[in-house]
């Protein structure tokens, strides 16, 4: 799908991502920007939903067979058509878009591995330029807190509410054997943070799906949900013995259809609450960690990325949906985004205009016409 058109695309954002490194203005200020004019007509928003799924390409989904509910999704809501990770392999992604940066993280150890860990899950410890994966600095979780805002991360098959589990089984699980590995904390990024791992409330904030669809039943849901499937249902896969045919990596389409069913049952459900249905504004972004190009991989990335950055350097070009209550129809926006013009977007439609880290960087910019509201 991405044929001269998108090459050119490409051509372009790596371009411009060069010339913002020569020019000296990609280092981003912490958390100190003005906003701009188009960060202030971001519509205020009373709950925002997103859902990451991965390790899948742009073209790999939108317009995609396999895919229908997010193609479908795509062409009637929109279509961010130019959004890219930050890097490879998933956890750096994930604590991009809650925390404004990967923080040096190149793999996907544990959550409190440090340099020279003897866990068995800390296996890159060793290697040179290795950092602490517990993060001590601001984050959304913080940001949202301080406004005096709720947030909750949803994770699929999570042991229990608060759980600080690194992988885990769920005998409980749809389709799954009762010992497959399906729950992965390096795809939570609020865990990689020393204020959730503190949080006395944390198992109020890090929960499983039991509680998203009672939360939605009764619409006491927070005003930031990110939404996080099991490796089966997020199109991420497994090899281990047992696993059935679609989560396995190498039936990819029936892999990703998996996902997208999953998709549509997650979708429908938000669609009918309560807070779907009010008067307020309410968004749903499907979006995905990096891109499918293995074993070689695509580092193409765009605004915040740095390709001297080894930990930043961009991630591929990824499918990123997004789904308003009140807002755009058929719209297909093809502004080079990032998690971290996604990041800036859930800021500002917060009313937070401190800027988190590469929010804040020089080309990042809010994601004003997939969430402005109709008049």
């Amino acid at each position: 799908m991405r044929g001269e058109n998108g090459t050119m695309r490409k051509m372009t954002v790596i371009g411009s991502v060069l010339a913002a490194l020569l020019s000296g203005v990609l280092l981003a200020a912490t958390a100190n920007s003005r906003p701009t004019a188009r960060d202030l007509a971001v519509p205020r928003y009373a709950h925002i939903f997103v859902i990451v799924e991965e390790n899948k390409d742009y073209g790999q989904v939108i317009g995609s067979a396999d895919a229908p509910t997010i193609t479908r999704l795509a062409r009637e809501y929109g279509n961010a058509t130019d959004f890219y990770a930050e890097t490879h392999p998933s956890e750096p992604n994930y604590v991009a878009l809650i925390g404004g940066y990967t923080y040096g993280i190149r793999d996907d150890d544990a959550y409190y591995c440090k340099p020279h860990s003897s866990s068995s899950l800390c296996p890159n410890s060793n290697r040179p330029g290795y950092v602490n994966h517990t993060i001590d600095a601001p984050n959304l979780a913080t940001q949202l807190q301080n406004a005096n805002l709720t947030w909750k991360n949803y994770n699929e098959s999570l042991p229990h509410p608060g759980s600080m589990a690194v992988v885990a089984a769920d005998p409980h699980a749809r389709g799954v054997p009762q010992t497959l590995p399906v729950y992965a904390v390096k795809h939570s990024g609020f865990m990689n943070f020393l204020s959730v791992q503190r949080d006395p409330h944390r198992a109020e904030h890090i929960v499983g799906f039991g509680q998203l669809y009672a939360d939605l039943k009764s619409g006491n849901v927070p005003n930031f949900s990110l939404i996080i499937p099991n490796l089966c249902n997020e199109m991420h896969g497994a090899d281990e013995p047992g696993t059935p045919e679609d989560c396995q990596y190498v039936h990819l389409g029936k892999l990703i259809w998996r996902g997208d069913q999953n998709i549509a049952r997650i979708t429908q459900r938000i669609m009918a609450s309560p807070a779907w249905r009010a008067r307020s504004n309410a968004a749903i972004v499907i979006t995905f960690d990096e891109d499918g190009h293995f074993p070689i991989l695509d580092y193409t990335g765009c605004c915040g990325n740095n390709p001297n950055d080894p930990a930043n350097r961009g991630g591929g070009h990824i499918p990123t949906v997004v789904i308003t209550n009140h807002g755009p129809r058929h719209l297909a926006d093809n502004t080079p985004y990032s998690h971290y013009s996604l990041l800036r977007t859930i800021e500002d439609a917060f009313g937070i205009h401190t800027y988190l880290r590469q929010a804040n960087a020089p080309g990042v910019e809010a994601m004003l016409p997939l969430f402005r509201v109709r008049q």
